[in-house]
């Protein structure tokens, strides 16, 4: 009934409808039925006496002005939460928790998914999730915990950093260049077969830099990933602009015209404010850093090979 004391356990269950926007992903995630996830959120809302979300085939569960303003509340109680647990139970200084990190799609897989490996050997009580996805990762819907992304956030409750700068380079492979011809210079891109994104797909403008590079030029190939991208120019058939960190671990691509084909782009980390205080995301935050601070030259690709930290 209304004006009753809410259940503070139900906010879990609320918390997760807003992030998620479905009852049975949530119900997934909880653990639980997803009966007990609308009964719980149901007993929220006549607690407080309001509508908490607009619910549609289509569309989900979408928050209503008040479900908004409760989950602003609603995740600084959470924070608050876990970092009390951090110093009453002693999590800080054993390092267990679990943590999610998204980032872009070959970062994760070529640089990251190594490095956090070593990192588990030092903190085997951390459980690591890592998405290395083609998109951006949502941190407000708590996909992830940590997010790197070659944007900088423009709005939200967000601690952010700048973790590296990169670059890209143009690639070929040693039977391309011998069937194909040497490329010394920009004139000789002149009707050479190109791989690169669908445009209309990309998620960021800052993976559009082929056109830049090779105004008109003749892509044969196009894919939303670019680890397809790299598996592709590897057939010979073709260029490609890849990540340095990691095309220049692959010796069998050569990069073209470093001095003129420049692509260079930053890499950004954050996460929710309340989070950052907790002692396992600031020390996975700070090894990060080290990371991509002692990997620089793999980064500009000045090197081929991953130092770990």
């Amino acid at each position: 009934m209304p004006g009753a004391r809410p259940d503070w356990d139900d906010l879990r269950y609320f918390l997760e409808v807003a992030r998620t926007q479905r009852v049975s992903v949530a119900a997934q995630r909880l653990g639980v039925d997803h009966t007990t996830v609308s009964r719980r959120v149901r007993a929220l809302e006549q607690a407080l006496g309001t509508l908490l979300f607009d619910k549609s085939r289509n569309a989900g569960f979408a928050l209503t002005p008040e479900g908004q303003q409760l989950q602003v509340y609603a995740e600084q109680m959470e924070g608050t939460l876990q970092s009390a647990c951090e110093q009453v139970a002693g999590w800080g200084q054993t390092l267990s928790g679990h943590v999610r990190i998204g980032s872009t799609e070959a970062f994760g897989t070529y640089f990251l998914t190594p490095l956090l490996s070593r990192f588990q050997r030092q903190y085997p009580s951390i459980q690591l999730d890592i998405l290395p996805v083609p998109r951006f990762v949502s941190l407000s819907k708590r996909e992830a915990d940590l997010a790197i992304t070659i944007e900088r956030p423009r709005r939200g409750p967000y601690v952010c950093s700048k973790l590296c700068d990169y670059r890209l380079q143009l690639y070929a492979t040693p039977a391309y260049l011998a069937s194909h011809g040497a490329i010394e210079r920009l004139g000789d891109l002149k009707g050479r077969r190109f791989i690169s994104y669908v445009d209309e797909l990309t998620f960021s403008k800052e993976l559009r830099y082929l056109e830049d590079i090779v105004p008109g030029g003749d892509v044969v190939l196009r894919s939303t990933s670019v680890i397809a991208q790299y598996h592709a120019a590897l057939q010979g058939e073709a260029l490609a602009i890849l990540p340095c960190f990691m095309a220049a671990q692959d010796p069998r691509l050569v990069p073209l015209l470093v001095d003129e084909v420049v692509v260079a782009r930053s890499f950004w980390i954050y996460c929710h404010e309340e989070l950052r205080t907790l002692k396992r995301i600031t020390t996975l935050w700070d090894y990060l850093r080290e990371a991509a601070l002692r990997n620089e030259a793999l980064l500009q690709g000045r090197a081929g090979e991953l130092r770990h930290a």
